[in-house]
């Protein structure tokens, strides 16, 4: 069966009143019961850059209060930004709507993948700290469930391994192979026995933990597709939809995915503050270049998000101190030479360091916490 493109909706095609809302964890969020239909499902839909289908998004809010989200994460190192501001920006946006979301802390699929050197005891450990920084930075977490993948599969054996096993019997070895994109790899690759086994349990994770809603980077829809076509071949009506967020660029030129493995192209959540100042002064930022431009992407993705709006500080000769409310604003001065990237990179730092400091101040004030992230730091991040 083809990879479903003719499900594919962009969020350029998808509702002109999808919402912009600030996620500052100490501004008020709407309650649940106050939302009508229409605001819950422009909450939801604003999540994805990319969403398979909605029509069916809308038909299940409308008929479910509380649908189940499903997010993962391989344990694998430090935390960047586009893993912990972003996912907490998007999980604060699910459960406001009323959606449980479950994280799986995919601690077998990291050992499978050869993520710190295949250690389960170290990627456990990473896993904590990871829970750490999204708690620090403002994490609801009144309908988040943190569930380790070794734990729940062990625990329910009986059901998981049937459905992997079905999940495997039903495609072919190149399908599965075209997933490899889910694990960091690429179809070239020279992959182990187990990171063949990947796709199908992570597959089979979407049915495990019930989930109406993949809530997942678009790195990961190729597996969320199978998903769909997995329903097809057993002929289960209710598929899973498919909403997949946008990805935050590395700041050096032509870097499509912010890297872990690469400090020069991410932001970490514990940085100190001058650590972020100077990987800001050398991101990748033309003038009047908005397209591949990740400083950019960062105010639309981050910043707008999270504060609602955009502050330039700059003298009286070079235009005075402007706020943006809107991207579309910024983008016309950007392009027009208004504003300059001497005035963005200041502050797209200052509104970064301005988010992280919860982050630190916790990392250093709390034993346990500090302790995690000496620990983190002396490992070796392996791909």
């Amino acid at each position: 069966m083809a990879e479903g493109t003719d499900e594919r909706i962009s969020a350029a095609e998808s509702s002109p009143t999808m919402a912009s809302m600030s996620l500052d964890p100490s501004s008020s969020v709407p309650a649940t019961a106050s939302l009508t239909l229409e605001e819950k499902y422009a909450l939801v839909r604003s999540v994805g850059e990319e969403c398979i289908q909605e029509d069916e998004l809308r038909n299940l809010l409308e008929k479910k209060p509380n649908p189940i989200c499903y997010d993962g994460f391989e344990p694998s190192g430090r935390m960047h930004i586009a893993q912990g501001v972003m996912k907490t920006i998007n999980v604060n946006k699910l459960t406001s709507a009323g959606c449980t979301v479950k994280i799986w802390i995919a601690d077998w699929f990291a050992q499978l993948n050869n993520k710190m050197g295949g250690d389960l005891k170290k990627i456990r450990t990473v896993g904590r700290y990871l829970i750490e920084i999204w708690k620090a930075v403002g994490m609801n977490l009144d309908r988040v469930e943190f569930l380790w993948s070794s734990d729940e599969i062990n625990g329910r054996a009986h059901e998981y391994w049937p459905l992997v096993m079905d999940i495997a019997r039903r495609n072919t070895l190149p399908r599965i192979i075209r997933c490899s994109q889910i694990m960091g790899r690429s179809e070239q690759d020279e992959l182990t026995a187990a990171q063949i086994f990947y796709p199908c349990m992570q597959c089979a994770d979407i049915f495990f933990l019930k989930a109406d809603i993949c809530q997942l980077g678009m790195d990961q829809r190729k597996v969320n597709v199978l998903a769909r076509e997995y329903c097809d071949d057993i002929k289960r009506k209710n598929k899973p939809i498919i909403l997949s967020h946008h990805m935050l660029p590395g700041l050096q030129q032509g870097q499509e995915k912010m890297s872990k493995s690469d400090p020069s192209s991410s932001i970490f959540m514990e940085d100190e503050e001058a650590e972020v100042n100077l990987k800001i002064k050398k991101a990748y930022c033309p003038p009047k270049i908005v397209e591949g431009n990740p400083c950019l992407e960062y105010i639309k993705y981050i910043i707008f998000q999270w504060f609602g709006k955009f502050v330039v500080v700059r003298t009286a000769e070079n235009g005075g101190d402007k706020t943006f409310t809107s991207m579309e604003e910024l983008i016309a001065d950007y392009e027009s030479g208004a504003l300059h990237p001497a005035d963005v990179k200041p502050a797209l730092a200052k509104a970064i360091n301005q988010i992280l400091q919860p982050v630190r101040d916790h990392f250093k004030n709390n034993r346990e916490a500090r302790e995690l992230l000496k620990t983190i730091k002396n490992y070796r991040v392996t791909r």
